[in-house]
C-alpha cells in the first residue's frame, strides 16, 4: 500500500542560523570563506536567504504548510559579538522570532550551536582552548536564562562527528586542521560540554528536554567477503559515531577518549535525536558510495531503511523517545524529493519505534557549507539573486500530508507515483 497514517507522528522543519540568515560577518564560516577555495561554489555565507530581515515572512510561510515543530538555531556571534559583550537587539530580534512561532502553533526547538561560533572564540581556538567548554557554557547559561520562558526543547550541540571530523580529520571545515590527536581532543571536550550544558540547562528549567542532534548512519562492508573491510567497517563507525554517542548519552569515554574528572556516568539526554541522510560503503577511511544505488544530486546513497536501522540502534542503547532532528535530499530540480519523503516517513511510521516527531532539512534552499549555494535541500526554492522564496511541489506535498494526518492514495498518485531517482551506475 502506498497510503499509510502518521499514527500521531508530529512534522516539522530543520534550518540553521549560518545557513540562512544571512548579513553576519562576525562568525567562523565568514572567516572560513573568504579563504580562496574553501567553499566549493565560491559562494559566502553573508549572501543566504537573508532571514534575519525576513523571518516574519518566513514565519507565515511555515504557519501556511501546518507544520507543528520548527527547529533553528541561534547565532552566537550575534549574540556574543565580543568576549563578554551581550547584544540586546540581536537578543530580541530572536524573542520576537520564537514569539511568533508560539503564536502561530509551531513549537521551536534551539539548537545552542551548529558548528557556527563567534570569530573571537574560533580565533582564541574555540573548544581547543582550556577554557573553551567553560566559556560555552556561559553563553547556553545567557541564552536559556533570557528565553527560557519562550524554549524548553533544546540541542546542545548539533552533529558533533561531523564537525568535529569536517574541522579536524578531512579539513574541510574551519579551522582546517587534519590532526587524528586533534580529533580525539575536541571529542573529549564536546562531549564534555554536552554533559556541563545539559546539567546547566536542567538547573536553570528543570522541565526542559534536552539532547545531541547526532548523525548516524549505517555503515557496510565495499566487499563483504573481505575481513579486512569488515573490521574497516566497524572501526570507522565506531569512530565516526559509536564512541561519541555513547560519551555524550552516558558519561562512558571509551577509547581513544578519556573521561575528565569532572565528569560522571549517568544518563545526560532526555531524547534520541538523529540527524539522517545516508549509508555509507566502506572502502578506506572516508565515505563511499556503492555501485548501482538510487543516490542525490551529490552522490548520497538514498537508502530509506537505514533510518530505521539507525534509530533501533540508538533505541536498544538509551531507551528513550527519538527525534528525528533532520533527513532531507539534496534534489536541485525537486524531481524526487517527494518520493524521498514519502519513502524515509512511511519507513517511520511502520518501524514501530517511539519516534515522537520527524524534522525535514531543510524549510527554505540555504547555504550548505562547504558546498555553498549549489545543493538545494529545501522544501521551498530560494532565489539566490533576490532572495525571492517559492513553494516548491514537495513543499505542497509535505503540507498535505500534515492536513491528511498522512499520505492517501490519492496524494500518492499526486505527488510521488512517477518519480525516479538517479542511480549510481559506476
Amino acid at each position: 500500500m502506498s497510503g499509510f497514517e502518521l499514527d500521531g507522528l508530529e512534522l516539522g522543519v530543520s534550518t540553521a542560523s549560518v545557513q540562512i540568515e544571512g548579513g553576519d560577518r562576525n562568525n567562523n564560516w565568514y572567516d572560513w570563506a573568504q579563504q580562496s577555495g574553501r567553499i566549493a561554489d565560491g559562494s559566502v555565507p553573508q549572501n543566504t536567504g537573508d532571514h534575519w530581515n525576513r523571518w516574519r515572512e518566513d514565519t507565515e510561510l511555515l504557519a501556511s504548510t501546518g507544520v507543528q515543530h520548527y527547529r533553528m538555531s541561534l547565532e552566537w556571534s550575534r549574540i556574543e559579538p565580543s568576549q563578554g559583550v551581550l547584544d540586546e537587539n540581536a537578543l530580541q530580534r530572536y524573542r520576537d522570532e520564537l514569539s511568533a512561532l508560539l503564536e502561530r502553533g509551531i513549537r521551536p526547538l534551539v539548537t545552542l550551536h551548529h558548528f557556527s561560533h563567534p570569530s573571537w572564540f574560533e580565533n582564541m581556538g574555540a573548544f581547543e582552548h582550556p577554557d573553551g567548554v567553560l566559556i560555552f557554557l556561559r553563553y547556553v547559561r545567557l541564552v536559556v536564562t533570557e528565553l527560557g520562558d519562550l524554549v524548553s526543547d533544546w540541542i546542545t550541540i548539533n552533529e558533533p562527528n561531523v564537525y568535529v571530523t569536517g574541522g579536524y580529520f578531512a579539513g574541510l571545515f574551519p579551522p582546517g586542521k587534519q590532526s587524528l590527536a586533534h580529533v580525539v581532543k575536541i571529542f573529549n571536550r564536546l562531549a564534555t560540554a554536552h554533559i556541563l550544558a545539559y546539567e546547566l540547562i536542567h538547573e536553570l528549567q528543570p522541565h526542559a528536554v534536552v539532547g545531541v542532534a547526532q548523525h548516524l548512519r549505517p555503515f557496510q562492508p565495499a566487499l563483504y567477503w573481505s575481513p579486512w573491510h569488515h573490521g574497516l567497517s566497524w572501526f570507522v563507525e565506531y569512530m565516526f559515531q559509536d564512541a561519541i554517542t555513547e560519551a555524550m548519552c552516558t558519561g562512558r569515554f571509551k577509547l581513544p577518549m578519556r573521561r575528565p574528572r569532572a565528569i560522571r556516568p549517568g544518563r545526560y539526554y532526555d531524547v534520541i535525536g538523529i540527524n539522517y541522510y545516508s549509508r555509507s560503503t566502506v572502502v578506506h577511511l572516508d565515505n563511499a558510495t556503492a555501485a548501482n544505488v538510487p543516490v542525490t544530486d551529490i552522490g548520497w546513497e538514498i537508502y530509506p531503511q537505514g533510518l530505521v536501522d539507525v534509530a533501533r540502534w540508538a533505541h536498544a542503547r538509551y531507551d528513550a523517545p527519538i527525534w528525528i532532528t533532520e533527513n532531507g535530499v539534496c534534489d536541485n530540480t525537486d524531481r524526487y524529493r517527494s518520493r524521498f519523503i514519502h519513502e524515509h516517513l512511511q519507513a517511520v511510521v511502520a518501524s514501530g519505534l517511539p519516534i515522537e516527531r520527524y524534522y525535514h532539512w531543510c524549510f527554505v534552499d540555504n547555504w550548505e557549507w562547504d558546498s555553498g549555494e549549489t545543493p538545494r535541500f529545501g522544501l521551498v526554492h530560494l532565489d539566490h539573486e533576490t532572495h525571492d522564496r517559492t513553494m516548491k511541489q514537495s513543499g505542497r506535498f509535505y503540507a498535505e500530508i500534515i492536513a491528511n494526518g498522512g499520505v492517501t492514495e490519492e496524494l500518492y498518485r499526486r505527488y510521488v507515483a512517477g518519480q525516479v531517482y538517479p542511480r549510481n551506475d559506476r
